[in-house]
C-alpha cells in the first residue's frame, strides 16, 4: 500500500474519478440506532469532493441528518477489478447556491427522478467530504493507494 501525497492529490483524484465512471453505480452505507444500510447511489466526483442527489424526505437524508458518517464501495467489474473505498462525512445541503451548484455538477439527469430542477422541493443535495479515499486492483490486493483528509 502506498500513501497518496498533496503533490499526487489532483491526479489521484482524477484516476479516482475514471474508476468510478466506469462502475457507474455504488453502494452506500449509513448508519441508524447502531443498524446499518446499504443502498444503491449514483454519485458524482467534483475534484475530491462527491455529490449525491436525494430527496429531503428519504430514509437516507434521516439516517444521514441522525449520523452524517457514510462509506461508499465501487466495484469495476472484469476485467479491471478496480476498487474504490471511500469513508467521509456527508452534509445536507439546503441552500439555494449550493443546492444549484450540485445540480449542474451531478452528471445525470434528474428529471428522468422526477425532481424539476434546483429549486424543486424535492432534491436534496447531499456533499460528501472524504477522509479516506482508497484506489486498488482485485479486491484491495494490488497496487492499493490511499489518500487521507
Amino acid at each position: 500500500m502506498s500513501n497518496v501525497s498533496d503533490d499526487e492529490k489532483e491526479s489521484f483524484f482524477v484516476e479516482v474519478d475514471a474508476a468510478c465512471k466506469k462502475a457507474i453505480w455504488c453502494a452506500l452505507a449509513t448508519v441508524r440506532a447502531d443498524e446499518p444500510r446499504v443502498r444503491i447511489v449514483h454519485p458524482t466526483w467534483e475534484g475530491d469532493v462527491l455529490w449525491i442527489a436525494t430527496g429531503p424526505d428519504t430514509p437516507k437524508a434521516r439516517q444521514l441528518s441522525d449520523n452524517p458518517s457514510v462509506d461508499i464501495q465501487y466495484q469495476v467489474a472484469p476485467p479491471d477489478f478496480i476498487h474504490v473505498l471511500v469513508r467521509g462525512r456527508a452534509e445536507l445541503c439546503t441552500d439555494d447556491e449550493t443546492r444549484a451548484h450540485a445540480w449542474d455538477a451531478i452528471d445525470y439527469d434528474l428529471t428522468d427522478f422526477g425532481m424539476s430542477g434546483p429549486d424543486d422541493p424535492q432534491f436534496l443535495a447531499v456533499r460528501v467530504i472524504p477522509s479516506r479515499v482508497e484506489l486498488s486492483e482485485m479486491f484491495g490486493t494490488l497496487n492499493k493507494r490511499v489518500w487521507r483528509g
